[in-house]
């Protein structure tokens, strides 16, 4: 096996909260450069690992070959593993976000630090990042840079993108957001940033992904089964951290009018740790690691939770 090309944040961590016993099958569930994967496999586990970009799948082609059987990767959304699986697992992994991988590679046009395509699929399949923003109207834009990138200055962002389209390049997109808000180098961060998380978790359906996902690990879980979710942004991580809360019975109790559904239910999950964050040592030697939160619930013997009985959909 050779060595992963990105380091996995919070790796320790989370190997330690998943406390991997030599058989156990656990679901890696975000695949990426397979960092996590190999740890899972050093632990003695047998793996099955998700990703949805077809680059990750044949990357870790090599890696699943010298596993001699120990490693199975599926090329699916991480939010359908219980249809791919046929029986429960003892752990499920998921490092949410974009992977470095996908950020390294210009062609793939996650990022501004190198020009390329305006892309932004994780699948490689169905609308670009160039043919959103090419034919989406300015108030579709600007709504979209402010929930999911968090932008108080969207109309503007968007009033810029429409009026210099039709976009093609990261440097483009991430030239035109500069002038749109006064950028000037040397800023502390780049406001381009939230405009590319913004439209890369629209596209990819990130968020409806993890929410999928979070009710489809408590699905696959056996009883005592570990749960560990990296996030890497606010939204992310409220989501993960009011899922737990609620599976947990952390909530509000109910009223007459609006019953306690955990309480009625019998709690799906409970906390293990409190959230974890990289040390300075991590963030030193990756950046990457600065933002990230670290989630950990175990899973109890009670029925999964279905839409009807709590669930936001």
């Amino acid at each position: 096996m050779s060595a992963a090309p990105h380091i996995p944040v919070l790796l320790d961590e989370v190997i330690a909260a998943l406390a991997i016993a030599p058989g156990e099958r656990h679901v890696d569930g975000t695949f990426g450069a397979g960092g996590y994967t190999r740890a899972m496999l050093a632990a003695g586990a047998r793996v099955i690992a998700f990703d949805r970009d077809p680059d990750a799948i044949r990357d870790g082609a090599p890696l699943a070959a010298g596993a001699a059987g120990a490693l199975t990767l599926v090329q699916d959304r991480f939010s359908r593993m219980d249809a791919a699986l046929d029986a429960p697992v003892d752990g499920v992994t998921l490092d949410i976000g974009v992977s470095s991988m996908q950020l390294d590679r210009a062609e793939r046009g996650f990022s501004f630090q190198a020009d390329g395509p305006l892309d932004m699929r994780m699948e490689q399949a169905g609308e670009s990042a160039a043919d959103f923003l090419n034919h989406a109207d300015e108030a579709e834009i600007a709504d979209i840079i402010y929930r999911l990138g968090e932008e108080h200055r969207s109309r503007r962002i968007a009033r810029a993108i429409v009026a210099a389209r039709p976009i093609s390049r990261t440097a483009e997109l991430a030239a035109i957001v500069r002038r749109a808000v006064g950028y000037r180098p040397g800023d502390k961060k780049d406001p381009a940033t939230r405009t590319f998380q913004a439209i890369r978790i629209y596209l990819n359906r990130e968020l409806d992904e993890l929410e999928d996902g979070l009710a489809a690990a408590e699905r696959v879980l056996k009883p005592g089964g570990r749960l560990a979710v990296v996030t890497f942004h606010s939204l992310e991580d409220r989501m993960v951290k009011q899922f737990l809360r609620q599976r947990s019975g952390g909530n509000p109790g109910g009223s007459r009018h609006r019953p306690d559904v955990a309480a009625a239910r019998g709690p799906s999950f409970e906390a293990v740790a409190k959230p974890v964050r990289a040390g300075e040592r991590e963030t030193a030697a990756n950046p990457r690691a600065r933002s990230a939160t670290l989630r950990v619930a175990r899973r109890t013997a009670a029925s999964p939770w279905s839409i009807s009985q709590g669930e936001s959909r």
